[in-house]
C-alpha cells in the first residue's frame, strides 16, 4: 500500500486509545483496549459480530465516552470535547442511515457542514450556494453530476458514495467508516474501497474502517487490528496478521491463507466454521 502523498503541510492527527474499557449495564464490551494509529495510516478493524469493533469506532469518533481509559485525537482528549467539537476533528460514516424522502444529493452532502458551520451558518446556506468543502466533496467522490437527483432514487452503491461525500464535507483529517461495503454488490464494494484509498492519499487522511470481509481488509488496509470478545488479539500489517491461526482464533473459521500472485496481499481460503452459530 502506497504512503500518503499530499500537498498538505500539516500532517493529519494520529489516534491513541489508552487502556479503554467500555460497557453497558450488565454487558461489558471493551476490555483494556490500547492501540496507536499513526497519522495518515489506513487501519481496518475486523472480528466477529459483537466483538466491539463498532463500539471502538464510536469511541474514536467521540460519540461514546470510555468507562475507564481515554481516547486522544492528536493531543486532544475526546472525552473533554463536545460532540460538535469532536465532529470538527473526525468524521464518521455510519453503517446505515435512515432515508430522507425528497432530499437531493446536494442537500444531503450539505448536512456534513453542520459541525463546522453551526445552525446559523446552515441557515445562511439556505440560499442554495455550496461552500468549497461541499463542492470538493461532491467532485472527489464523483457525484457532482447527481447533485439535483433525489437520494432515494439512487442505487445502493450510489447512495454510499453520496454518504461518503457527506462525511468528507465535514472537512476533517480523520475519517472513520463503519462497514462501508455492507449491502453492496462486489463491484460497488470495490468502488467504495478504491475511492477511500484514493481520497486518503489525495487529502492526507487518517482512516479507520470496520470491515467484515477479511479479504478486503488484507487488500486495502496497511494495518489490521483484530478484536475478540472486546480485546485486541492481533495487530499488524496484513502479511503478518492474516494467517490460518487468525481465521481460527478470531473468526471461528478453518481455512488456508495464500498470496495474491500480482499484488502480494494475503488471500484467504475459508473451509468450514469451527463452532456452530448460536
Amino acid at each position: 500500500m502506497s504512503k500518503v502523498t499530499t500537498g498538505t503541510t500539516e500532517p493529519p492527527p494520529g489516534v491513541r486509545v489508552e487502556g479503554v474499557h467500555f460497557g453497558y449495564p450488565g454487558r461489558p464490551v471493551l476490555h483494556e483496549v490500547g492501540l496507536t494509529i499513526a497519522p495518515g495510516e489506513l487501519t481496518a478493524l475486523i472480528g466477529l459480530n459483537g466483538c466491539g469493533k463498532s463500539t471502538l469506532l464510536r469511541l474514536i469518533a467521540g460519540l461514546l465516552r470510555p468507562t475507564r481509559g481515554r481516547v486522544l485525537l492528536g493531543d486532544a482528549d475526546l472525552a473533554r470535547l463536545s460532540r460538535r467539537a469532536a465532529a470538527r476533528r473526525v468524521a464518521l460514516l455510519h453503517q446505515s442511515a435512515p432515508p430522507v424522502p425528497g432530499m437531493t444529493v446536494r442537500q444531503l452532502v450539505r448536512q456534513g457542514r453542520y459541525a463546522q458551520r453551526g445552525p446559523l451558518g446552515m441557515l445562511r446556506d439556505g440560499d442554495g450556494r455550496d461552500d468549497d468543502a461541499v463542492r470538493r466533496a461532491l467532485a472527489d467522490t464523483g457525484v457532482a453530476a447527481w447533485a439535483q437527483r433525489p437520494v432515494d432514487a439512487l442505487s445502493g452503491g450510489e447512495r454510499q458514495r453520496v454518504r461518503l461525500a457527506m462525511a468528507l464535507a465535514q472537512d476533517t483529517r480523520v475519517l472513520l467508516l463503519d462497514e462501508p461495503t455492507t449491502y453492496l454488490d462486489l463491484r460497488h464494494q470495490l468502488e467504495v474501497l478504491q475511492t477511500v484509498v484514493r481520497l486518503r492519499a489525495e487529502r492526507g487522511l487518517t482512516v479507520v474502517m470496520v470491515l467484515h470481509d477479511l479479504a478486503h481488509a488484507a487488500r486495502f488496509a496497511e494495518r489490521i487490528v483484530a478484536l475478540r470478545d472486546g480485546r485486541v488479539v492481533a495487530d499488524g500489517p496484513p502479511k503478518e496478521v492474516v494467517t490460518s491461526e487468525l481465521l481460527a482464533d478470531v473468526l471461528d473459521v478453518a481455512g488456508r491463507v495464500g498470496q495474491d500472485p500480482e499484488g502480494g496481499w494475503p488471500v484467504c481460503y475459508p473451509d468450514h466454521p469451527l463452532t456452530a452459530s448460536t
